[in-house]
Order: structure tokens, then sequence, then C-alpha cells
């Protein structure tokens, strides 16, 4: 037998064997170099250069390495923009914007005025490597999404002024060009922002509303995550239309679909496993594939000049993250990632390279001393953001300690989620995971209780069990799924709970069955009886990541009762991850305490009081609750502090009026549970 000669010669050319060697990278990357104490990103770019043309020559940069490099980097845009939490998006939106100019301006100030004295360049050339050292790639972003600090001032600053700071790099090389050329019009500017406008607005409205009703028809995680995606390259192509750059398209559909992505989610975790696994990395393989080392040899003029570029381009942006942190009374740590996330340099400093480079703009020794340059800042882009990150995080971790003690596993929420149907099953899950803290470590626990051996209520069951077990397992909760046997449903959650110390029970409003059935059915009344635990009962029509704002209504006096603060903090946990607006229908007194209570546990959320002074106001402030909310009701047991007569009427009510509404009653724990 033959072996064919594709496999056997370099660079290779047979697919099977390109896409094994890539993959045989991205492997052992983190094996090799955390070993050597070297970042995983780091250690890709230098595989990119030792496997690429200038390297053994092992691969061609071919259509596959511009196919999946142009998707890695729409793909980073795109996960920049969905992890970060909007309400701290807009709360720190103009210190990005702020910060975009000064990593701009102070870049290109230098750049110009270094170039000019460093090589006697016309200007168009001095304004064109100025445009390279402002420009940036968010090459270490994956370091600080590993951190979990994506939602840090700093982080979200920086990822705000590289949008800012790549369109205007972007402007200036179409400047250049065009000046260079003797096509440079203010009318082109004029009628490319037009059309930013217009798409801004198109792109923003029809994006919200076609996912919505996409959500709404489709359920299933796959189809959803093939939808996101086609919705990113939508955005991207149709930027590139307009004259834009793609990566602008991939950011701005990120923050359109943000909302219908909570952090913790099957489908967020399908976004991310796919990126940090295939797209990113072979992007990153692709920029170290560039990379030509071999000008390193070619004279000392080469030498010069990337010395210059390199020093000019790191003390520049090193400069910018500076006054930026003084500016905005940010510490070193702060500082060293806006500076470590701003310095990297990949596609729009390629772009700026070639197409300089192209039109004569940039001379040979110029051209290799930029390909030098983005090797040097990418490097010392991910080593600062990887020593940044480790700090931050340590400080936070131990700020937080101090503020709330050590804490004990037992006093982390133990939950209990009861399914009996399939098609509700996945859905209480979900919910229960959303109003988890996310430093939570105990496992979730998922019941079905029988009381026949009736073939078919058995296999509803345990495929309801199937189904509230993928919804965890999906975002990498550990669950124990049970099936228990007991005289009763009553008895065998209560039962149940007492085993597992259970803290948090959910369980599914049960739909009436005939025209003297109760509201909440009898099994639910049972329950409530039977455990003073904290009970949710959930029935949402549409799924939670569609919901436009949660509704609370809180009864008066509900601050005194034993489990007040624990709804507050799963209430503040679901609006965190949905990203919704909060409206808490309260009295003066008790909407004071839940502001406490948001403030103590630092719930940056959006949120805002409706006042109430009897139940005539609740069922004003009702009539403004719509069905694509969700109506989240507090309720009293009998006997309780703030149980009324108006609270006796609270189930009739609901049924009467919210019976096609997304609802969420929750009976607060009492007496110790």
């Amino acid at each position: 037998m033959t072996i064919p000669l594709a496999i056997v010669t370099f660079p290779l050319t047979q697919p099977v064997a390109i896409f094994l060697l890539v993959l045989l990278i991205i492997l052992l990357c983190p094996i090799v170099f955390r070993r050597l104490g070297i970042p995983q990103i780091v250690g890709l770019i230098l595989s990119g250069v030792v496997v690429g043309p200038y390297g053994f020559d092992l691969l061609a940069r071919d259509s596959s390495f511009e196919i999946f490099g142009q998707v890695g980097i729409l793909y980073l845009m795109f996960l920049a923009a969905v992890e970060i939490d909007m309400f701290h998006l807009k709360k720190n939106l103009k210190r990005g914007i702020g910060f975009g100019l000064i990593t701009f301006v102070i870049p290109m100030a230098a750049g110009i005025f270094g170039s000019r004295l460093a090589f006697g360049a016309s200007w168009d050339t001095c304004v064109l490597i100025a445009s390279m050292y402002a420009s940036h790639t968010l090459i270490s972003y994956p370091i600080v999404s590993k951190f979990g600090l994506q939602n840090a001032k700093s982080a979200v600053v920086a990822v705000c002024a590289t949008i800012v700071t790549v369109m205007l790099a972007l402007l200036t090389l179409a400047g250049v060009v065009d000046n260079a050329s003797g096509g440079f019009t203010f009318k082109r500017f004029g009628v490319l922002f037009v059309l930013l406008t217009c798409y801004a607005v198109i792109v923003g409205f029809s994006f919200k509303y076609i996912t919505k009703y996409f959500f709404r028809k489709f359920s299933d995680e796959v189809s959803q995550y093939i939808y996101i995606l086609a919705m990113v390259f939508i955005a991207s192509l149709v930027a590139q239309l307009i004259g834009l750059e793609a990566i602008l398209g991939a950011f701005y559909a990120g923050l359109v679909l943000n909302r219908f992505i909570p952090a913790r989610s099957g489908l967020m975790g399908r976004i991310k496993f796919v990126g940090n696994a295939i797209f990113i990395p072979y992007f990153l393989i692709g920029v170290g594939m560039l990379i030509n080392i071999h000008v390193i040899f070619k004279g000392w003029q080469v030498g010069w000049v990337a010395l210059n570029m390199v020093v000019v381009a790191m003390f520049s942006k090193w400069l910018a993250a500076y006054v930026g942190a003084k500016f905005f009374r940010f510490g070193p740590t702060d500082r060293n990632i806006m500076f470590g996330l701003t310095s990297g340099k990949a596609a729009a400093t390629i772009a700026a390279t070639m197409i300089g480079y192209s039109h004569g703009l940039l001379t040979e020794d110029m051209m290799n001393g930029a390909v030098l340059m983005i090797l040097v800042c990418c490097l010392v882009s991910t080593v600062t953001t990887q020593n940044a990150s480790k700090k931050l995080r340590i400080e936070r971790t131990e700020a937080e300690l101090k503020a709330d003690g050590e804490r004990v596993p037992g006093e982390y929420a133990r939950q209990l989620v009861a399914v009996a149907n399939p098609v509700t099953a996945e859905g209480l899950m979900r919910m229960a995971l959303l109003m988890r803290n996310p430093r939570n470590q105990n496992p979730v626990t998922a019941l079905f209780v029988r009381n026949s051996d009736d073939t078919r209520i058995l296999e509803m069951g345990r495929n309801a069990l199937r189904s509230a077990v993928a919804a965890a397992q999906a975002v990498d909760i550990e669950v124990n799924d049970i099936e228990r046997y007991d005289i009763n449903v009553v008895a065998g959650v209560t039962n149940e709970a007492k085993q597992n110390r259970a803290s948090d029970i959910m369980i599914g409003l049960h739909r009436k069955s005939n025209i003297v059935d109760t509201f909440y059915g009898s099994m639910i009344e049972q329950l409530l009886q039977a455990t003073h635990r904290m009970i949710f009962i959930s029935r949402c029509y549409s799924p939670v990541m569609t919901l436009n704002r949660i509704m609370v209504f809180v009864p008066d006096k509900a601050e005194y009762e034993t489990g007040f603060q624990t709804w507050v903090e799963r209430i503040g946990n679901l609006a965190r991850q949905l990203a919704c607006k909060v409206i808490f229908m309260a009295y003066p007194v008790t909407a004071s305490f839940i502001k406490n209570v948001l403030e103590d546990e630092h719930f940056e959320i959006r949120h805002e009081y409706r006042e109430l002074h009897s139940w005539d106001d609740f069922i004003l402030c009702s009539a403004d609750i719509e069905e694509e909310d969700l109506f989240m009701v507090v309720g009293a047991r009998k006997g309780s502090i703030s149980y009324s007569g108006d609270m006796e009427n609270l189930p009739t009510f609901l049924g009467r009026n919210f019976s096609h509404h997304n609802l969420v009653v929750i009976y607060p724990e009492q007496f110790g549970g």
C-alpha cells in the first residue's frame, strides 16, 4: 500500500492532515506553555510562527486559515460584546468613549511626530504609521474572560475603547489612502456617517424583534446557536457592504443580542465553547503564520525601524492607559488591564500594513518593522493582561471575603426542582439556575415523585427528569436526579427537602382541570402547609431570555419575614442574568429594606420602585403588566406577619387577571424553614 504524497509532503495540502496538525497545536499548547509559565495565547501565536511559511513551513496560510481566521476575529469581538453586562456597559460607556479617544489621540500624535523625526517620511506615511500605533485588537481578551473579569470597570472601558479606536483608525487609513491617490473628499465621510446611523438603527431594532420571535418559536439550543451565529455574520457582512469593518458589525451584533443570551445558559456555554475551542485559536495561529521572523536578519535598518515602532507603540499605549487610569481614578492593576487589552495588535494593524505597502506609502523596511512590532505587541499584551488579571482576581476575592466573612457551604442555597411534565421541566430548571448565586457550589436536586406504577405517568416523569438534568448539565451545574416513590407528591417533596436540607423548592403551577379547581390546586396548598421552606411556583409561557421586565409585587411588612433577604437576592440574581429592569411594587418602608439588601449585596441592576399604600394601588399598578413581562408575586402564608385579608384574595385575583401571563409566586421561608 502506498502512502499518498499529500500526507507526507510539506507544506501539508491534505485537509485531514492540516486539520489534525491544527488540533494538535490547540491541544498541546496549553499543556506545554503552562509548564513554561507562558500564557496560552502567546503559545498559539508562537506555534503559528513555527509551523507557518516563515518557520518550518509545515502549513501554508491557505483559504482555510483565511476563513477560520476571519471567523475567529469576528467571534472574538462578538464574544467580548455578549459577555458584557449591559448595566456595567451603560454605567461605563462615557468612560469607554473617553478612553477610546485618549488611546487613539496619544499614539496618533506620538506616531506622526515620531515617524517624521525618525524616518523623515512623508506626512501621509507618518499618519498611516500612527494609525497602526493607535489601533489595537483584543488579542488578550480570552484571559480576562477566563478569570471572570469581563465586567470589571477597566475591562469594560477597554472593550468600549477598542471600538472607538478601530473605527477612527480605519477612517484615518481610508483618508490617507484616498489622499495619496488624489480622491479624498469630505462627501464620502458624510455618506459613511449617514449609512452608519441607518445601519445602527435598522440592525438594532430588527435583530431585537426577529430574535424574540425566533426564540419563542424554537427552543432547541442548537438551532438557537446557529441562528445567533447567522445574525452575527449578517451584521458583519452588511457592515462591510456599507464601507465599515466587519469586526464593528460583529461587536454591535453582540450588544444587540446580549440580553437574549444569559451568562448562565446552555446557549452561552455553546457560544464560549466553540469559540474558545476552534475559532479563536485558529485566528491566533493564523496571526503567527503572518509573522516573518527572518526580517530580523535583514540588516540594521530593519532593526532600527522595528525598535522605533515597538518603543513608540508600546510607550504611547502605556501613556494612554496611565492618563486614562488617572482621569478615571483607577488603581495600578486596572491600569495594567487597560494597557494589556489595548496594546495587542492584529487585524486592523495587519490590514493597514498591507494596504500601506501596496500603495507605496510604506517601504519594505517599514513593513518588516511593522511585522516585528505586531509580534512584540501581542507578546507584551498577553503577558501584561495575564499578570494583571491574576492580581485583580486575588484583590477581588480578598475584598469579598473581608466584606462577607468566611462562608461555609451550608450557607449557600440547596435547590430542589420538582418536575413531572417534560414540557415545563426544562423551563423550571432554567428559572432555578438563573436565580442561583454564581458562587454556589452545591448540586441541584431534580426530583420526580410518583405514587403509582402507571406506565404513562412514569414515562412522562422520567422524560421530565431527563430534560431538567440536561438543562443543568448544559451550564456545568452538578445535578442529582432522584425518582422517589411516596404516598403522594407533597410527602415526596417535603421528605426529599428534609433529607437534602433544601432551602429552595421550585415547582410548576398546575393547570386548572375543572371549574371548581382553585388557582394553586390542592397539591400546592398542601405543600405550603407542609413546609416552611421557601417555595417558588413558576409558570412561564415565554422563554425567560425574551422577557422585557420583571414586575415584583411585595406585600406590606414583608421585611419582617425570615426569608426576606433571601428572595430579594434571588430576584437580584435573576435580573442580573437576564439584564432586565426590575420594578418593585412595594410599600415605602418595605421598599427601603429592599434597596438596602440590593446595595449590601452589590447588585448592580436596573431597578425602580412604585409605591403602594393600599391593595387598590396594587390593582392599579398591576394593570401596567404586559404579557411579555415576568410578574413575580411575593405571597404570605396564613398566620405570617405579612399576611392580611387582601393576601387571602391574591390567588383568585391572579387566576382572574393573569391566566396568560408569565408568573412566579414566591412564598418566603418562615421560622427557619
